[in-house]
């Protein structure tokens, strides 16, 4: 696998043939009839806010972190990609090479309104909420656990999915009310599942996979289908393990760094965001191909 990345931050997609039918924090999304074409633009948000200046090769960053992981997911469920991927994007954006390696065909399914978010570790809003509470969201836990300790099991604990504004934490039984027990089964365990098999790898090449998101959608039978990135640096928190110690926030090859940096300004979270300084967007760039480099090794 070889690619490169952009010089200049694609911060929106324009000039193709076809239908953008929406646009999230960092994809954009195409009609091809039966199913869509999704491209990662190089837009970086944090505390829901998307900020004004993007990191240069971000997108292609995250997608091919994700189409590997895909390939490990598909051996414990069903995947959105479309059959024979790098030969079909490579095909349809022959006229447009800039956007391949930023690029996924996937089916056409109904997102599930929820995020799947699975946490290994005490870390950030978990760490914040059982600091106040002594517990995490609903569970309860051990009293004296420390900031980034291993919980005693991962944990389920899902979130609403707003199309703007701040994500929500509710709890199971909210969540099965939401899905039906069915479906909020098959995505719990699936969740779990692949947050163990997420771990158990980013561990054989010393990373600490402390908690991630994941998505799912349905097709018109009911099917439950992985969707949108998986276990990459935008979705997941990756720790370098030879420098972890329980009892402190945790040097990471993710988001947080930005998340970090943005806690020394004096801003309210609300848009717009603040532009990130050259240091920023270079350290970002870092932390994203230090995780490719150590979980894929490319």
């Amino acid at each position: 696998m070889k690619f490169n990345l952009p010089k200049d931050a694609l911060m929106t997609v324009d000039g193709l043939p076809f239908k953008k039918v929406s646009k999230g924090k960092v994809r954009e999304n195409f009609d091809l009839g039966d199913e869509l074409l999704i491209v990662a633009t190089d837009r970086i948000s944090a505390f829901d806010v998307i900020m004004p200046n993007g990191v240069p090769g971000k997108g292609v960053l995250l997608t091919q972190i994700s189409l590997w992981w895909f390939e490990q997911a598909a051996k414990i469920m069903p995947t959105h990609l479309a059959d024979n991927h790098s030969e079909r994007v490579a095909e349809l954006l022959a006229d447009f090479p800039h956007l391949i390696d930023r690029s996924m065909i996937v089916k056409k399914l109904k997102p599930m309104p929820v995020e799947a978010i699975a946490r290994g570790y005490l870390a950030g809003s978990g760490w914040k909420e059982y600091s106040s509470t002594g517990k995490l969201f609903e569970f309860e836990l051990p009293a004296g656990l420390r900031e980034s300790e291993k919980l005693p099991e991962p944990l389920f604990t899902p979130t609403t999915k707003a199309a703007e504004g701040h994500d929500m934490p509710i709890t199971n039984a909210e969540c099965e009310k939401l899905l039906g027990s069915e479906i909020f089964k098959t995505i719990k365990n699936a969740s779990l599942k692949l947050y163990d098999m997420g771990a158990k790898k980013a561990a054989q090449c010393g990373i600490i996979l402390a908690d991630t998101k994941f998505e799912f959608g349905t097709d018109a039978n009911g099917k439950v289908y992985l969707i949108d990135e998986v276990l990459t640096p935008d979705s997941s928190r990756y720790w370098p393990a030879d420098d972890y110690q329980v009892g402190r926030a945790q040097a990471s090859y993710d988001k947080q760094y930005v998340r970090d940096w943005l806690e020394t300004l004096d801003w309210n979270k609300q848009a717009p965001g603040p532009q990130l300084p050259p240091e920023v967007i270079a350290n970002t760039i870092k932390c994203y191909t230090t995780a490719l480099t150590k979980l894929m090794g490319k």
